[in-house]
């Protein structure tokens, strides 16, 4: 692994960091030193690892006091900041040591019944300060945080090493790990994060003073120094070590399984299991926590997947403990997708997850009696799935959980190859899993996790490069859902994203193109999964007097304002059926689809036609739990309804453009935003379908019975 420590780099940051600002010189040294280990995921993955220094504070009142600066629970060490570091008294730490010496009546049990019941609040109470970044991102000190302060070193790092773990992992990993490091590591048996592992771990610093660091078997590296510098090297060194000797071991050839003559793609296969893998909220309701999926491939992947022996490989349990919170022990293992029987597939991905359920759920029950841990039961859902032929997913409740996921459970792919081909990989008991799973501590990182309504749902909006699309897309957005975006012109789609946000998916897409239809559902699928909303709303207003209109103008109408929405549809009902959980149809029909208007027959007659697709689709596929509803809308500044537009529809009545906007019986002009807020009511109604909303202000004739 490359040393990547540059002084230069390491001044201009603290430069930079303390220019102007209180922040003690030597937090803006472990702030670089962080974002190096960071940087590196065979080392730390998103929010794992925990680094520290030693430092001194004075309050308000001028009282100095010896503090322990460690990143805040679950922040992410490639990004980190001075304020994610938060700070706590070390005295009481140390008496708290102190009195573990001198065996002041604390027994094993004692200090189990701490690590479960008061370690948190201790830290809180023990806080030398709090400020408003930690208490914006609800920043706990990490829960390893008194084995840093037990052990007496400036600087600690500590990292989930996919080298350390490869080799510690292991029937005999002590073994492997001292016949590799030598005499420079202390090493530390299995324990879970607290205060046992804390105090195990300055017993073994106490008995061999002079080690650079400590192994934590199947968890971890510690290495610590007065510098930055020097725990930064020292880490760096002992993970090149392990790694020259993981490569010396070369790659075993392993059996594997025999596959399929052709397999289903990737956008067929991920729907399928997107809705095999949810909960119903309420029983019998069909409506659904779902998950967003994210894809790997790659030839590590592909040769882990590919084994004969997957099921069982799979089933030895996480790298390390810290990744059980997120990715569960286990991943789902479903057979490879037969492209020639498809149903098939359908069929043993479902009895897959029941039976991954009913596996969790006797784990859980199991444990539970064993430990008498008073705890409820997680969802029993997985979180990753591997899937022979194909590569993996990882599952979550936004993209970006379900990335993480996915990252997580490729580097454990590349890291168990190489542990079975050193010699056996082998993962933590099943108690020890449930102890880590189910801790408090653990536990708070979840519960401070807050999701909006659309959470774990995909909505797809066309037209949505301005107007109505613009704002539906980014009204769903604020409720949680991962947006997909269609329009003509991929520079206004790009525009559109910058005000959505990341990860949307803009697609440049001519929806009366059949085929480009197709491809935009197959994106959507290969990068989130599935669909769960899908708002139709393009259209173009055209104008003519119905018996003198060019009939190639009034054929173009029907293909954008009619069948642009039905071949939508279709491909939009082709995945929610494959994923068997229904879903949301939404059409922006038009007033004039009731109440026409003259001369404007030529946009009337497809609206007209697409009123009565809604009612077709929800009386066609309400057996699928699919609900079609739609809006009717009327005078809303768009592309449609331009300034030139308004100012001669406005002139030809005898009214100002904001009497005309206005002209309903509430008399307040209806906007965009007022639209999209109806769509995302819509999608809301779980028992609704068949609808049409008004949304005008007020008018009479354009009201539906």
């Amino acid at each position: 692994m490359q040393n990547l420590w540059d002084t230069s780099g390491c001044v201009s940051c603290i430069e930079a960091l303390c220019s102007g600002t209180e922040i003690p010189r030597e937090l803006c040294e472990l702030v670089y030193a962080s974002r190096l280990l960071g940087r590196e995921n065979r080392l730390v993955m998103h929010g794992g690892g925990n680094t520290s220094v030693k430092s001194e504070l004075t309050d308000v009142l001028g009282n100095k006091a010896n503090v322990l600066f460690i990143k805040g629970s679950g922040v992410d060490l490639k990004e980190i900041v001075p304020h994610d570091f938060t700070p706590v008294r070390l005295e009481p730490m140390q008496r708290l040591l102190k009195l573990i010496h001198e065996g002041r009546g604390h027994s094993e049990e004692d200090l189990r019944r701490f690590s479960n019941k008061e370690f948190k609040n201790f830290l809180f109470l023990n806080l030398f300060s709090l400020n408003d970044n930690m208490v914006q991102k609800g920043l706990t000190p990490s829960i390893e945080t008194l084995l840093h302060a037990f052990l007496p070193h400036r600087y600690i790092f500590h990292t989930h090493a996919q080298a350390l773990l490869t080799l510690s992992n292991q029937p005999d990993g002590e073994a492997l790990c001292k016949e590799v490091l030598g005499d420079r590591m202390g090493i530390v048996p299995y324990i879970r994060p607290g205060i046992e592992l804390a105090c195990s771990a300055e017993r073994v610093y106490a008995n061999h003073a002079d080690i650079e660091g400590l192994v934590l078997l199947k968890h971890g590296l510690v290495t610590f120094g007065e510098s930055a510098k020097d725990a930064y090297d020292r880490m760096i060194s002992a993970i090149s070590t392990m790694e020259d000797r993981i490569d010396r071991a070369g790659r075993k050839v392993f059996a594997q399984t025999e596959l399929p003559g052709s397999l289903m793609a990737v956008e067929h296969v991920a729907p399928v299991i997107r809705g095999a893998c949810v909960q119903e909220r309420t029983p019998r309701s069909r409506d659904y926590d779902t998950f967003i999926l994210d894809f790997r491939t790659s030839p590590d992947i592909i040769e882990y997947v590919n084994r004969a022996d997957l099921a069982q490989l799979s089933a030895k349990g996480a790298m390390t403990p810290d990744f059980i919170i997120r990715t569960k022990n286990r991943p789902l293992v479903v057979p490879a997708p037969d492209a020639a029987d498809p149903d098939a597939f359908r069929r043993d991905v479902h009895e897959s997850v029941e039976a991954y359920k009913k596996e969790y759920t006797a784990y859980f029950e199991r444990q539970k009696a064993a430990s008498g841990m008073d705890v409820e039961m997680l969802d029993p859902l997985p979180r990753v799935a591997l899937v022979p032929g194909l590569g993996l997913f990882g599952l979550g409740r936004t993209l970006r959980d379900a990335r993480v996921n996915a990252d997580i459970a490729e580097s454990s792919a590349e890291a168990v190859l190489k542990a079975e081909s050193v010699g056996s990989f082998e993962s933590i008991s099943e108690k020890e899993v449930f102890e880590i799973e189910y801790w408090e501590m653990e536990q708070a990182k979840v519960k401070k996790v807050r999701h909006d309504v659309f959470a774990g749902r995909v909505a797809m909006v066309t037209g949505a490069a301005g107007g109505i699309g613009l704002a539906t897309a980014k009204a769903f957005r604020e409720k949680g859902a991962e947006i997909v975006i269609l329009d003509l012109n991929q520079e206004s789609l790009d525009k559109a994203c910058e005000e959505i946000g990341p990860d949307t998916l803009a697609i440049a897409c001519d929806v009366t193109d059949r085929s480009a239809i197709a491809e935009a559902f197959n994106r959507t699928c290969r990068m989130f999964g599935g669909i769960d909303i899908v708002v139709s709303n393009v259209g173009i207003a055209i104008q003519g007097r119905i018996g003198d209109v060019d009939e190639a103008l009034l054929r173009r109408s029907f293909e954008l304002n009619f069948f642009s929405h039905q071949t939508i549809s279709q491909h939009a009902v082709a995945v929610m059926r494959r994923q068997g959980i229904g879903g949301n149809l939404l059409y922006n029909v038009s007033k004039q689809a009731v109440n026409p208007g003259p001369d404007f027959g030529a946009y009337g007659l497809p609206k007209a036609a697409t009123l009565f697709l809604v009612r077709q689709y929800a009386l066609d596929h309400g057996r699928d739990g699919i609900r079609a509803n739609g809006i009717n809308a009327d005078r809303i500044r768009t592309g449609l309804l331009n300034e030139e537009m308004i100012a001669k529809r406005s002139k030809a009545r005898g009214l100002s453009p904001e009497e005309y906007m206005a002209g309903n019986l509430l008399k307040l002009e209806v906007t965009a935003e007022d639209v999209a807020q109806a769509f995302v009511h819509l999608a809301l109604e779980q028992k609704t379908t068949g609808s049409i909303t008004t949304v005008d202000g007020g008018n009479i004739a354009a009201a539906l019975r």
